[in-house]
């Protein structure tokens, strides 16, 4: 049935509840004496009335109705009368005709309804049965009442704010005269279109009163409805948070405009797509030419404008303005915003009429606005006057405007906001002759850097502090240069690049030694920070000169950031006394005022809970950052937001996934995109974790790994944990080398993190070992070696920082020494005696225990467990991958359930397998006991019985004992026929 178009989402979205609504009361699904026989269903143009409809006729057609759908059409003063009702006896003649040609033989008027009788007039028209309105009216009830007597039947009539009178007539008859059989109406319309003056608006609130007729509102999707709608759409590619904000806040819910805003590819404030912006302007074609006028003034105001201010600008008298008003609001153009403020009853539409004008009528409006708000005619703020100034070419104003609303902004915890003003005033200087004498270029510079640093946009800020560092000509003052050094290298300290920081705060320092003490302390300050990485010794020094300077100036700010330094150098491993001076810092920090610090204090001792294995005082450190962050409207400042993620990184490992899941959820947040990824990349890793993600997920996130190390990383960890689960090798090598070669040039060649990535890779070829013949086997060996020297070479590294190696690196040390006896012990080459795997194992579950973090723990002990039943040590085995089993469930891990299911899983006696008889009798059932099953799975992968010796801590001449046994119990006459036997019987 094609009455009833398609929408462009193949799934409904966010109309579940009225749906169902719709079908309860209309008895679609059980019929009821108490039901209303009629619904009209409203709703904005767009909001999803049609797709409601579909899917409505699509749960009426499952349960045997018969749906009829006729549609209205804008056919201004030329509409055909009963044109729907025309539409839908045109589908009774095709399907029907018999109920069709007997409803005529009693109300021959019927006919005149046929669509093919209706295309031109006709010379035989019967006047009398024309005028006949009554005899019409009584035909259409009477063939619905026919067709009924067949099964239950719904009308669906689209569009009736179209309708001609003949049809609304029609609707108030059908609608006033029950039917005697189960027939149901549904009429919908465009409530945004009847204004006062519409003809369907008193015959809506009419048909409303009637007994048996209901009316369903179908108002916007929520904000999360629109949200999956975007992502249902667009399930084939990415798109970033800042995109969907903007589609979700732009298109208000309504369906229609996501979709075409989606399918315009746009998301970055152009211009409202041609078809859209057609179905949006022909609102105004019903407007006067005055309050056309006035409705365009208001489309350059922006999203709401004030009662005065459109006075001032249009320069009507207040009875004609107030006309214009209230038929714009009547005809749900503008709407009431509140106080004496007005707004577009749909924010596109006021865009649309905005891009509707002519340059000249925006450029000659935009002047008006400016001039209001300057004069003082028509207050207004700040950003407003910039923006109006900007786009009348009033350059000078548009910039003092901007530099002000961008410190207003800043005070009310806008940093992202005031950041735009600022550089939109950087670039508006540059098409002025000269600086104006008021404003302070550098100060400009450096505030718009700091504005971006703290919402998140370090690479932003680096950006236009560069830019301005090359326009300075040679000749410019080296404090200048040397300013602008240190925001460079300020910034540089809080984002991954291969850029050399330190080489540039020691520049900045050289060039401000005969600076003013605030600058030169701050140089100093900040060079500290670039060589506390690496250099302790010259980064104490270094700062120690700086608090001296700052304390006798009396910088409070610089001192206490200097202090939160020289805190991050004290090598002291009382951490009791770390733990006080941190939080020490930070109270001193906040009574200063001093946010940054604070924050990075409380950083800080963060990560000296997690580095310690305390994961509850971790949390309660990050989640200090986190809330502090927001509540001075910094939470995408580079220390909040990376505490975000580290809370969600505890939560994991304390086995909370669902918790960590939901903490990195920011929707509606829009966070910047270098965040946005490494949450994304690390809910994909809880997801891998759970069972849930596919291998296309982790492509999208590819192209950020070389923006951000912890993000690589993250992604990383995700993608081995995956493979693993596949038993994938070659792609567990190829995901390695790729982080270490991504991480490499913007951390360190031997980064922490690269211990544990290598040790998960061995792992992961020591579980393929199994699946290889010898030759593979021994070509495997020389990638097992290089990963493991790499992890060597870590080790070697971090025997320099005491203070780096906690609970965590210890627990990957001693597993990446479980993982190599595993190797050597599942690959057969050199491997190990029982004793000695099992030792190592044991120690590493030690660790892991130690450390507490609860995934890697199971996983561990799965591994003990799979070593100890090889071994021997049945009971063991038993009893520590219970341990692991409990946890896996408990905490969601299923795939890891699911291996040890399999680990733990034995054919019982009894529950054999069928093979064939002797000459080809009757299948017998066959029972393998749990070490002859264990065997044939090795003989399967072609290992002899040597290496099955080796491998199950057996002689070889036991194997070949059970090897026999399990050939007779097979009827097998060799062992490659008893592995097929298995296979294809299930066994294996």
């Amino acid at each position: 049935m094609a009455d009833v178009p398609t929408a462009r989402s193949a799934r409904l979205v966010g109309r579940d509840a009225e749906l169902e609504d719709l079908v309860s009361r209309l008895g679609i699904r059980a019929s009821a004496g108490s039901t209303p026989y009629a619904v009209l269903l409203a709703g904005d143009a767009g909001v999803g009335k049609t797709r409601l409809l579909t899917e409505l006729r699509d749960v009426a057609l499952g349960e045997g109705w018969l749906v009829l759908a006729g549609h209205c059409l804008d056919l201004a003063d030329g509409s055909l009368p009963y044109l729907p009702f025309s539409e839908i006896l045109g589908r009774i003649l095709t399907e029907r005709p018999e109920a069709a040609a007997s409803v005529t033989e009693r109300h021959p008027t019927l006919a005149r309804l046929q669509p093919g009788r209706r295309l031109r007039a006709t010379d035989d028209r019967d006047e009398d049965q024309s005028l006949d309105r009554g005899n019409i009216f009584a035909a259409v009830h009477d063939l619905f009442e026919t067709l009924a007597q067949d099964g239950p039947l719904l009308v669906v009539v689209e569009d009736a704010h179209w309708a001609d009178q003949s049809t609304r007539d029609m609707l108030s008859f059908l609608f006033s005269r029950p039917f005697a059989g189960p027939v149901r109406l549904v009429v919908s319309y465009r409530s945004d279109d009847l204004h006062r003056r519409h003809p369907l608006r008193p015959q809506v609130a009419e048909w409303a009163r009637l007994r048996g007729v209901e009316r369903i509102q179908v108002d916007p999707l929520t904000d999360a409805d629109v949200r999956l709608l975007i992502y249902t759409i667009h399930k084939d590619t990415t798109i970033s948070e800042a995109s969907i904000a903007e589609i979700v806040d732009r298109a208000e819910g309504n369906a229609f405009f996501v979709e075409e805003l989606i399918g315009a590819t746009w998301a970055t404030g152009g211009h409202v797509p041609a078809e859209l912006a057609d179905v949006l302007l022909v609102h105004l074609d019903r407007l006067d030419d005055r309050t056309r006028e006035v409705v365009r003034v208001a489309s350059v105001a922006g999203r709401q404008v004030s009662h005065e201010l459109l006075a001032t600008v249009t320069g009507l008298g207040a009875t004609d303005l107030e006309a214009a008003l209230r038929s714009a609001v009547e005809s749900n153009v503008l709407t009431r915003a509140g106080g004496s403020s007005y707004a577009f009853r749909h924010a596109l539409l006021g865009e649309a009429v905005y891009d509707d004008l002519l340059p000249g009528e925006r450029t000659r409006l935009h002047t008006a606005f400016s001039e209001a708000l300057r004069s003082g005619k028509a207050t207004g703020t700040a950003a407003e006057l910039a923006l109006h100034s900007r786009r009348a070419g009033d350059r000078a104003t548009a910039v003092r405007a901007g530099i002000e609303a961008g410190n207003q902004a800043f005070a009310v915890g806008g940093p992202h906001e005031a950041a735009m003003q600022f550089l939109e005033a950087l670039d508006l200087l540059e098409g002025l002759p000269e600086v104006p004498d008021d404003v302070d270029l550098h100060g400009l510079v450096r505030r718009c850097a700091e504005a971006f640093v703290a919402s998140g946009r370090v690479g932003k800020a680096v950006k236009v502090l560069r830019a301005h560092l090359a326009s300075l000509p040679p000749d410019a003052p080296a404090a200048d240069r040397g300013q602008v050094l240190t925001s460079i290298a300020a910034a540089l300290l809080l984002t991954d690049t291969t850029e050399d920081p330190e080489a540039i705060a020691a520049e900045a320092v050289a060039l401000l030694a005969d600076a003013s003490p605030r600058l030169r302390a701050r140089a100093l300050s900040v060079h500290a920070q670039t060589l506390g990485r690496w250099n302790e010794e010259r980064a104490r020094s270094v700062a120690m000169e700086g608090l001296d300077l700052a304390q006798r100036h009396n910088l409070t700010g610089i001192s206490v950031e200097i202090a939160t330094t020289l805190t991050s150098l004290d090598e002291t491993l009382d951490l009791d006394r770390l733990r006080t001076t941190w939080l020490d810092t930070a109270d001193r920090a906040r009574a200063a005022g001093h946010v940054d610090a604070e924050l990075r204090a409380l950083y800080f001792l963060g990560r000296l809970h997690h580095d310690l294995g305390d994961f509850d005082g971790a949390l309660e450190a990050y989640g200090r950052v986190v809330s502090r962050g927001e509540e001075e409207g910094l939470a995408w400042a580079p220390f909040p937001a990376e505490a975000r993620h580290m809370v969600a990184s505890v939560l994991v490992a304390q086995g909370r996934l669902r918790e960590a899941y939901d903490r990195l959820d920011v929707s509606g947040l829009n966070p910047p995109v270098v965040y946005e990824w490494l949450y994304y990349a690390l809910q994909m890793h809880v997801q891998v974790l759970r069972g849930h993600t596919k291998q296309d997920a982790f492509t999208s996130l590819r192209p950020y790994w070389p923006t951000d190390g912890l993000t690589a990383i993250t992604a990383a960890t995700a993608e081995l944990a995956r493979a693993e689960q596949d038993l994938d090798a070659a792609r567990a090598v190829e995901v390695y080398d790729l982080v270490v070669e991504t991480v490499r040039p913007i951390w360190h060649e031997w980064f922490q993190a690269r211990l544990r990535l290598s040790t998960v890779a061995v792992g992961i070829l020591a579980s393929g070992a199994a699946h290889q013949s010898a030759a593979e086997r021994e070509a495997a060996d020389d990638v097992v070696r290089r990963l493991l020297s790499d992890g060597e070479r870590v080790i070697d590294f971090f025997a320099q920082f005491e203070i780096s190696r906690g609970p965590e690196y210890h627990a990957w040390v001693a597993r990446r020494s479980a993982e190599q006896q595993r190797w050597r012990w599942l690959s057969q080459l050199d491997p190990p005696d029982a004793a000695e795997l099992v030792a190592v194992w044991r120690t590493a579950e030690e660790a892991f225990v130690a450390f507490g973090h609860v995934p890697e723990l199971a996983r561990t002990r799965a591994r003990l467990a799979e070593v100890l039943r090889a071994t021997g040590d049945a009971a063991g085995a038993r009893e520590v991958a219970d341990l692991a089993r409990e946890v896996a469930h408990a905490v969601g891990l299923r795939p890891l359930a699911d291996e040890l299911t399999s680990l733990g899983s034995h054919r019982v006696p009894g529950a054999g397998v069928s093979t064939r008889g002797a000459g080809g009798s009757t299948p017998t059932a066959v029972s393998l006991t749990p070490r002859e099953t264990e065997i044939l799975a090795l003989v399967a992968e072609g290992r002899t019985n040597g290496e099955i010796g080796k491998q199950l801590f057996i002689a070889t001449k036991t194997v070949s004992v059970h090897v026999s046994n399990i050939l007779g119990k097979l009827d097998a006459t060799s062992r490659t026929e008893a592995a097929a036997i298995a296979r294809r019987t299930g066994l294996l």
